[in-house]
């Protein structure tokens, strides 16, 4: 499993690999766009956060599940031999723990963008909870987990999910699209639909699918949708064999790689 998760991608592979060869995709990219950089610059131009993210998507961007323990107690997980990771974590501090106002449990890409689920405390009238979160927030990146509760409505998934970029992109973050683990419309539709915006938008793509193949059940549980558990302790052979950590560590590689090319921070 450690050999696919180190695996990178060159400018050559890109190239090469089209939305169709998704699964062949590797998992961490190492070379960033131009088109993410641009997007990063803008960005900085217009008042974002370099030092911020924001998730985007149902349960799997929790933070009681995702990256929220980087920014608690350092017993609560362990980095192992990444222990180079302990950067990103530092300077993205803040973030990991941030419950968004554009993720929530059972979120589909049409939640993101409805008015009503808005936090009305915290969003201005009429106001999506994504244009809220990054309106709060002003992230230079964001992680968008989405495609597993729009298994139903794969034709507005698409449109949603163009709507949700561009305006990603006009604001100056980052999108870092992420194939999902499971196959619930049966033919991995979604996922291959997610590495075409990758591909189209030229951004950086986190392939998850890849990472979970070789766990027991593909890391799934029982009903073939949420992931196997077991807290971020990459040091723990027992835990590893579970989707979660491996969720958590190839989420902070992901994060250190883009992070890394848009800034050009060796």
């Amino acid at each position: 499993i450690s050999t696919l998760v180190v695996e990178t991608v060159t400018s050559t592979t890109i190239a090469r690999l089209s939305p169709e060869q998704w699964q062949e995709w590797p998992v961490i990219p190492d070379i960033i766009s131009q088109a993410a950089v641009d997007i990063y610059e803008h960005g900085l131009a217009l008042g974002n956060n370099p030092h911020a993210y924001s998730k985007i998507g149902g349960c799997l961007e929790t933070p009681g599940y995702f990256l929220g323990p980087y920014d608690g107690n350092p017993d609560l997980y362990s980095l192992g031999e990444y222990v180079y990771l302990q950067e990103v974590i530092d300077t993205f501090h803040g973030s990991h723990s941030r419950t968004s106002i554009a993720a929530g449990i059972g979120y589909s890409s049409a939640n993101v963008l409805t008015t009503f689920m808005s936090d009305p405390k915290l969003c201005e009238s009429g106001e999506t909870p994504l244009a809220c979160e990054v309106r709060i927030h002003q992230p230079s990146f964001a992680f968008i987990s989405l495609g597993s509760n729009d298994v139903y409505h794969q034709e507005a998934f698409s449109i949603n999910m163009r709507q949700i970029l561009d305006f990603l992109v006009e604001h100056g973050v980052v999108p870092i699209l992420i194939s999902k683990a499971d196959n619930l419309e049966g033919d991995h539709a979604i996922n291959q639909e997610i590495a075409r915006f990758a591909y189209e938008y030229d951004l950086p793509y986190w392939n998850f699918w890849r990472v979970v193949q070789p766990l027991p059940d593909q890391g799934l549980q029982e009903d073939g949708a949420h992931l196997t558990w077991a807290g971020p302790y990459f040091d723990d052979p027992e835990r590893m064999k579970a989707a979660w950590p491996w969720r958590n560590l190839t989420a902070l590689q992901t994060l250190d790689a883009v992070w890394r090319g848009v800034t050009l921070i060796p």
